[in-house]
């Protein structure tokens, strides 16, 4: 027996998921490899570009049954700033040190690393540790990180 082959990712809502796949994010940035559902469904996931699997988006199986992506729980910092003002500075200071952000209205998430925590403590940022799905920015070069635009609507605190 052959194993199902995942070509395409659903973004609207409508379909039914007949399975789940929780992946931290960086499992989450595939675009060919063999995966295995929560419930052991194995498939081959076959996407003609890499990209980041966000939380909430169906992997449709060549048998019509959809896998539903579900975002893991990371160790993550939440930074939060003092205004608008300084946020845009501690964006700035994570951007020119390529760190990988998820960016919302009130806080920023990022992985823990204890250098970049120091460096934010240093800048005024009240830093915190959390376990949450991670979702971060996508590049301004062509990544495929966020091409589809849409959010759930989850929050992480």
């Amino acid at each position: 027996m052959t194993r199902p082959v995942a070509t395409k990712v659903a973004f609207e809502d409508g379909w039914k998921a007949a399975d789940t796949i929780t992946l931290d994010e960086t499992a989450r940035y595939r675009r060919r490899m063999v995966m295995t559902s929560d419930n052991g469904v194995e498939f081959l996931l076959d996407l003609g570009e890499a990209r980041l699997l966000r939380h909430g988006d169906g992997l449709v199986l060549d048998d019509g049954r959809v896998i539903e992506v579900h975002a893991a729980p990371e160790k993550l910092y939440r930074v939060a700033a003092q205004d608008p003002h300084h946020m845009l500075r501690l964006a700035w200071h994570l951007g020119n040190r390529h760190c990988p952000s998820q960016i919302m209205e009130d806080c920023m998430l990022i992985r823990r690393d204890h250098t970049l925590r120091a460096m934010l403590e240093g800048l005024g940022a009240a830093v915190t540790e959390i376990e949450a799905a991670f979702d971060p920015e996508g590049g301004a070069y062509g990544e495929s990180h966020g091409q589809h635009g849409h959010h759930h609507g989850h929050h992480h605190d």
